[in-house]
């Protein structure tokens, strides 16, 4: 049966390594894990198996260009599939809605995210699902290259939907990984699909080149291999479009792509690489994710990779036709402070957590429920968004709060049908729910904002019912619906935890991820000045002992150890002015907080590292910011103590 469907509906003869075994697993009901490399045919694994499974395929995904690029593809084939994502209109979305709940649809996406809105949840649990998808499922595990803290709540997610069975997809995990995953979907070890990580056809090659010969190393090597499409990789935006206007202007015509641009300028600047329109593209890690342009015949890392899994991933991108393809780290140590930094300012001060967990204490005060809004939160404890949803999965682990819901705090809504035809369009009960629902709406000059506290005092109207209201609406055309202010509500399940001593473990735990980040940085270095067979030791790491002792065609094969460079010499920390560099900042931070900024807090000034806080007091226009961004952030840090007396 999947063979018969690989040929009339995919155009294949066969299957690729490890697709049949994963989709034959999937279609005897069992949950699967299908780790292959980059651009060996995942996606099959869940387009195939929805043709044949009797409900909706539910596919999580973490960017909205892999969606846009899957859902191309199957309408190709014929194959009715849509998703739900944050560039749709409120009506884009209600259709979907209509489809999936009619059966018309076999595969819907969505993003990770989508699973807390509260109106999304009341439509998903009205739908029958046979098989949930996670892809780029390392994002699950904590010990992973890509962890985003809201995966590790899709096993809980697929016990409340009544999921049957999962299938997870991911290029890049490591033995560790893969045993997390499987542990958190209970996934037999028979159910594990790797294909190996070997590439014979990627030429490994890492190049040692100072800092500032890069540029012209950079154009060599691209002039030699004119007409063929690249990407080369950068870790910042104004390096992508620096690099990019510097290539141009020496003859190699190239493209900066990345997340700052415009939505729409980055689609057509990937439909005409695509289209063979723009063959160098140079670009931050934004660039690439469900790009599917099978002759890429060169990655270049202009600067070098966060880590070995990204490194692995964006390699993965060339040569997906089988040819010889060229993978060159241009490498040295200069922008290792920048990788660094990027870590640092993830681990949320002391003081931050303790802020949290003062507000988790007052609102057990008041009752057994804490509500938030991120945004809000995350500006007062001066701690990234990101981190401070892995704070908040850390007190859920750790039993002392539970997620109930999400809502938008605000709902309001302008009426394309007048008030008075719209309550007649019901009777009865049904009718004085709606006029209350109308008249108790707070009115300005063309929207109304619905009072739900007025409606449940004094009509008893749950929520839940008002929101479904609105929603059936809209669908209508009767109103015109909008929602804002996302609010996360847990359940406080321990409101006698001890607030000090909890806030020191949590701060070690992201202290420990902070070291095991840097370690993550460290062995692609030792990768990089490997001096054994590239290509075998990049296998290895990902637990792939089946491959060649010696590749033949990666650049320690070839006779070619990379020394990497040292940095350029700095200057002593100690010929710097601590007041000159601190001062300004330290007097904006005491009148603010009432209290001098931490050590640690002068450090990320220091080294330019953005936080919630440093926004709010315009901290970027002051001498200090960024000033000692060349040096390593310990060796500052150890700088700044030293001038406080610490």
């Amino acid at each position: 049966m999947p063979a018969t469907s690989l040929a009339r509906v995919f155009g294949y003869d066969h299957f690729r390594p490890g697709q049949e075994a994963a989709i034959s697993a999937v279609l005897a009901g069992r949950s699967t894990a299908a780790i292959f490399p980059t651009g060996s045919g995942k996606s099959l694994c869940y387009q195939l198996p929805a043709l044949h499974l009797p409900h909706l395929t539910l596919v999580v995904s973490p960017l909205l260009a892999l969606m846009q690029d899957q859902l191309a593809f199957l309408a190709r084939h014929g194959i009715a599939a849509a998703s739900i994502d944050s560039a749709q209109s409120r009506e884009e979305a209600a259709e979907v809605m209509a489809r999936a709940r009619a059966g018309e649809l076999k595969i819907l996406m969505i993003s990770v995210e989508r699973l807390k809105n509260e109106r999304f949840r009341g439509f998903i649990q009205q739908v029958p699902i046979s098989l949930l998808v996670v892809d780029e499922a390392h994002c699950i595990s904590e010990w992973g290259h890509n962890f985003r803290p809201d995966y590790l709540k899709l096993p809980e997610y697929q016990r409340q939907f009544g999921i049957p069975q999962v299938l997870l997809l991911t290029a890049t995990a490591t033995p560790t990984v893969i045993a997390d995953m499987q542990r958190k979907f209970a996934i037999a070890d028979a159910d594990v699909i790797t294909t190996g990580f070997y590439r014979p056809n990627l030429n490994l090659l890492v190049e040692p080149v100072a800092g500032a010969g890069k540029l012209d190393r950079l154009a060599s090597w691209l002039g030699d291999r004119a007409g063929q499409p690249a990407i080369v990789y950068v870790t910042l935006q104004k390096t992508a479009e620096d690099v990019a206007a510097w290539l141009t202007e020496r003859g190699v015509a190239a493209s900066a792509y990345h997340a700052g641009m415009a939505h729409e300028e980055r689609e057509a600047l990937q439909r005409r690489f695509m289209a063979g329109e723009v063959n160098v593209m140079v670009a931050t890690i934004a660039f690439g994710m469900g790009i599917d342009k099978s002759d890429i015949r060169q990655v270049v890392h202009y600067d070098l990779p966060k880590s070995v899994e990204n490194y692995s991933q964006e390699i993965g991108r060339a040569g997906r036709d089988g040819q010889p393809s060229d993978c060159l780290v241009l490498a040295n140590r200069d922008s290792l402070n920048v990788l660094e930094n990027f870590v640092y300012g993830d681990t949320p001060e002391l003081s931050g957590i303790r802020l949290v967990l003062a507000e988790l204490k007052a609102a057990g005060q008041g009752g057994d429920r804490w509500e938030l809004m991120l945004g809000a939160l995350s500006d007062q404890s001066n701690i990234r968004q990101l981190p401070l949803k892995t704070l908040l999965v850390q007190l859920e682990l750790r039993g002392i709060i539970a997620p109930l819901y999400a809502y938008f705090a605000e709902y309001r809504f302008k009426h394309l049908l007048a008030p008075e035809a719209l309550v007649e369009q019901f009777d009865g009960e049904r009718r004085q729910f709606v006029d209350a629902m109308l008249r108790t709406s707070t009115r300005a000059r063309t929207w109304c904002t619905v009072d739900f506290d007025r409606l449940y005092r004094e009509y008893n109207a749950e929520r839940g019912r008002v929101v479904k209201a609105l929603d059936y609406f809209q669908e209508r055309g009767w109103i015109e619906l909008e929602s804002k202010q996302m609010t996360e509500v847990y359940a406080l399940q321990k409101p006698d935890f001890e607030p000090e001593a909890l806030a020191v473990e949590l701060h070690r735990y992201f202290r420990q991820q902070e070291d095991s980040e840097i370690a993550r940085i460290q062995a692609m270095l030792q990768l990089f000045s490997s001096d054994s067979c590239l290509s075998a030791r990049l296998a290895r790491y990902f637990g792939d002992h089946e491959v060649p002792e010696r590749c033949g065609h990666c650049s320690v094969c070839q006779g070619r150890v990379a020394r990497l460079p040292a940095p350029p010499a700095l200057a002593p920390l100690a010929q710097r002015s601590f007041g000159t560099l601190c001062g300004g900042f330290s007097q904006r931070y005491l009148e603010s907080r009432g209290e001098p900024p931490s050590a640690e807090c002068l450090t990320r000034l220091l080294c330019g590292i953005s936080a919630p806080l440093f926004t709010r007091l315009r901290a970027r226009s002051l001498p200090g910011f960024a000033a000692l961004e060349a040096y390593p952030y310990a060796e500052v840090r150890a700088w700044v103590s030293q001038q406080l007396g610490l």
